[in-house]
């Protein structure tokens, strides 16, 4: 196993209190690895950390084995890519691509065709001449993209790069970023605070919170397998109930659920939307009174008071909500659902 980058117990404090402790984290070659989570939880400071931008308290970051704690931005084998473009408005494309292989006095020849096959990569051929105010904010961006992969990093940054765009623009850069790194098969750290985007492009999420990591995995186990509440109330929508652990099983009402964690006295139980299933109001479950029905595309929310509990919400395929209304009396079981003690 090959690990392209390394960080090692680093930790970055402000005066302000926020930063990061102890953050420790090997990245594999090839890997598009994303630290996600909410404004100030750190996760931009170890991203700035890694390129050189911000100077650590203590720890080390290791590139391809080799420390670079002591090296400049310029001189680290890395390259970011901002939320804003930062391309200068006076030159070409041409010209804003190849600033950074002048520096590195790239023979022109060379230079040329590496800037062609750079814009075939984020789809942009020919758009040598152009200059940036004659790009959408996405072809911008994707030029900001094409500049960093000219540089041959061993690890590219990438800060929240398409916030700046609409949804369905943020959706295709996505797509075109996987596909690139596939191709390339280059080293990416991702950051966003955006848990779709973490989602839809990530090998591996590290979920932060508050300057620590909370849970590094792939995005189908910190879905299916959130580590603590704090993941399971961040990542995709979760319902959650109020039980108590009662000879060794949860406890709601008259229903028991397993416990596999052992827990003990009150807890919260998460249940995912589409593992809430309803039934007739004869049957077994959760006594509960439907308030609302969406329909969503091919899927349907549906809203259910809980008799003497909070509201939850149920996604159930659109042609099984048919006969459902307001009002109507529901039982509610649920197929899936994860303890966790009560905060």
């Amino acid at each position: 196993m090959d690990i392209q980058l390394s960080i090692q117990r680093l930790t970055k404090r402000y005066k302000t209190g926020e930063g990061v402790s102890d953050i420790s984290l090997d990245v594999r070659k090839g890997e598009l690895v994303t630290l996600l989570g909410p404004s100030g939880c750190g996760k931009t400071t170890v991203l700035r950390s890694i390129g050189g931008f911000l100077e650590p308290d203590s720890g080390d970051i290791l590139i391809e084995g080799k420390s670079v704690l002591k090296l400049p931005p310029e001189k680290r084998p890395t390259s970011m890519v901002f939320q804003s473009y930062n391309l200068w408005p006076h030159m070409t494309v041409f010209e804003n691509l190849a600033f950074g292989l002048k520096i590195r006095k790239t023979p022109k020849a060379e230079m040329r065709q590496a800037i062609e096959e750079a814009l075939q990569l984020v789809r942009l051929p020919g758009a040598e001449k152009k200059y940036p105010s004659e790009l959408s904010g996405g072809q911008q961006q994707r030029v900001a993209v094409a500049r960093s992969l000219l540089l041959k990093p061993a690890v590219l940054l990438l800060d929240e790069p398409f916030s700046a765009l609409d949804a369905k623009l943020r959706h295709e850069m996505r797509e075109e970023l996987r596909e690139i790194q596939a191709n390339t098969g280059l080293t990416m750290v991702f950051v966003t605070h955006d848990q779709e985007e973490a989602l839809s492009i990530s090998d591996r999420i590290v979920v932060m919170n508050q300057g620590r990591m909370e849970q590094i995995a792939s995005p189908q186990h910190i879905y299916d397998e959130p580590n603590t509440l704090f993941v399971a109330q961040f990542i995709g929508k979760m319902n959650f109930l109020k039980g108590v652990v009662d000879a060794g099983q949860v406890r709601l009402d008259d229903m028991l659920l397993p416990n596999p964690k052992g827990l003990a006295g009150n807890v919260s139980l998460a249940v995912r939307p589409e593992d809430v299933m309803l039934h007739e109001a004869e049957g077994q479950g959760l006594a509960g009174t439907i308030k609302q029905v969406m329909i969503l595309g091919h899927y349907a929310e549906v809203s259910v008071d809980l008799q003497g509990r909070e509201t939850i919400r149920a996604f159930r395929p659109r042609d099984q909500v048919k006969h459902l209304h307001p009002g109507q009396e529901v039982k509610v079981t649920f197929g899936k659902s994860i303890a966790y003690p009560e905060q």
